[in-house]
């Protein structure tokens, strides 16, 4: 009996090809719509489905192949008699090989303007069933939905290999698909915040060198339809693969900088800041970074909000770096900062900084999700909790300071001007420990004078206050909330220092 091959494909792209080599392997074509016109335009022989289905395409095409003589022909299992019987019994003949992909929905939601109803229209119902059908019956039913595996699929059938284990591969390629595709339509749709089911899908990107150390495996995977500005969107210009470390540290260091909207520099390693500064011109910027702590910035990240020049680019070069990134480059700075063969220049997209609204980890045995830590707190919203109220100059770099802290591991100190970060405490398990990292960072540096401290979560006991003020601090910012806060705030007005609350917490774990 005549094999059959059921082609319908929204990407037509190599169709005709793959439908010709199929006839010459004594396959019989059987194909719908618009599939149908490209594989006959291309002068290959294939039958149209209503010929086997004996009933037409209707409702606009919404119904052409949810037919008993399509589904049974691909659902029968070929070793079970009655399954078999009733097949002849109804005049069905067995299809062997399912091509099918689906109506482009993805590519749909992306365009401008598009309505609701327009989106919906591209929610595909007979390729899924068709494709889903096939896959479960893998043992009998070869199924194809990516075009790669055209020539891999006929390579297998010319060496005599269409084994139950390919075409159990083929299959889980195409439940992995379906589902993507549904995960895609549920987001679409979806306008709980947390609803009761989270049916996230990434993409592949490339398999990595390794993960976080050389004996781990790892992979980078991307949204969908990824933010305009993040690393899935970023351009890379020059310099080796980004690791998956890169790549943590990237997407920390582009958080960062979308929190300020003077020309700003951030320098980061380890996921936090080792130096930020912010001026009237990138290079002003970059100079207050790379003081704040001219030792750790070496092997560090760096992420600018504004094109980089060559005054900028030059600083840059001459400090062993390994990823820079940056709305873009003048040709001059390009040309100086690839003299480095493998410092990674990026690109990423300024025009819309809108960083993530939620933020996921897995823990074992599930997800956490929550809303981006995207709140920001201008001095206007603080609370002065102190006898001595904080100068002008003083809440500029309170509200600085607010501004770093979020970014940085809990629990976190920073020591902070108004533009510039002097010392970060990160990451210690208890806050006096990172108020003394951070402070003895910053303690010898020209500016000191000016200095404040920013605290993301509350002092539990006023030791914290204490050593600031010991150590020349003359205001400090934190969220209160304590227990013990008039302990803070009577340590505060002990030293003749400011202490201003600001009622939110800024955790980062």
């Amino acid at each position: 009996m005549t094999k059959l091959a059921l082609l319908s494909v929204s990407d037509k792209t190599g169709i005709v090809e793959f439908a010709k080599a199929l006839v010459e392997r004594g396959y019989q074509v059987i194909s719908t719509g618009g599939t149908l016109k490209t594989i006959l335009a291309g002068q290959v022989e294939a039958t149209p489905v209503e010929e086997i289905t004996g009933f037409p395409e209707m409702l606009d095409g919404r119904v052409k192949t949810l037919h008993p003589r399509i589904h049974a022909g691909i659902l029968a299992k070929r070793d079970n008699p009655e399954h078999m019987a009733k097949l002849t019994e109804n005049q069905i003949q067995p299809i062997d090989l399912i091509c099918v992909n689906l109506y482009p929905f993805k590519e749909t939601i992306q365009k401008d303007g598009v309505t609701d109803a327009e989106a919906i229209e591209q929610i595909d119902i007979g390729g899924p069933s068709m494709l889903r059908a096939a896959a479960k019956n893998y043992h009998d039913v070869t199924v194809i939905t990516d075009q790669s595996d055209y020539a891999t699929f006929l390579q297998h059938f010319d060496d005599e290999q269409l084994t139950d284990d390919f075409r159990r591969e083929l299959a889980a390629k195409v439940f992995r698909e379906t589902a993507a595709y549904d995960a895609l339509i549920a987001d679409y749709m979806t306008t709980e915040e947390f609803p009761e089911k989270l049916t996230l899908t990434y993409e592949k990107v490339e398999d990595m060198r390794y993960g976080e150390n050389s004996h781990q495996k790892a992979a980078y995977y991307k949204d969908p339809i990824p933010e305009p500005y993040s690393l899935a969107n970023a351009t890379q210009l020059h310099g080796k693969a980004l690791s998956y470390n890169n790549l943590r540290d990237a997407d920390a260091a582009l958080r960062m900088i979308a929190d300020f909207k003077q020309p700003a520099v951030v320098a980061l390693k380890h996921m936090n800041p080792c130096g930020i500064g912010v001026s009237d011109s990138l290079l002003n910027a970059w100079n207050l970074a790379y003081e704040s702590d001219p030792i750790s910035i070496f092997g560090g990240i760096i992420a600018l909000n504004r094109k980089v020049d060559l005054a900028t680019a030059e600083k840059m070069h001459a400090l062993f770096l390994e990823i820079i990134i940056a709305p873009a480059f003048d040709d001059d700075a390009y040309a100086i900062l690839a003299k480095k063969k493998n410092l990674r220049l990026l690109t990423v997209d300024f025009g819309d900084v809108n960083p993530t609204h939620h933020d996921s980890v897995t823990v074992l045995g599930g997800a956490l999700m929550q809303e981006a830590d995207t709140a920001h707190e201008a001095a206007s919203d603080f609370k002065v909790v102190s006898k001595v109220q904080p100068t002008p100059d003083q809440l500029a770099a309170l509200e600085f300071g607010q501004t770093v802290v979020k970014h940085v591991k809990s629990n976190a100190i920073v020591v902070t001007t108004a533009n510039q970060t002097l010392g970060v405490g990160a990451g210690q398990m208890n806050r006096i420990d990172s108020v003394k990292i951070a402070i003895d960072k910053a303690k010898d540096k020209p500016n000191y004078a000016d200095a404040i401290v920013a605290s993301d979560a509350f002092f539990p006991m006023d030791d914290c206050v204490e050593f600031a003020a010991q150590n020349g601090i003359k205001a400090v910012v934190e969220p209160g909330g304590s227990i013990k806060d008039q302990a803070s705030i009577d340590k505060a007005d002990e030293y003749g220092i400011a202490l201003v609350f600001t009622g939110v917490r800024h955790f980062k774990h």
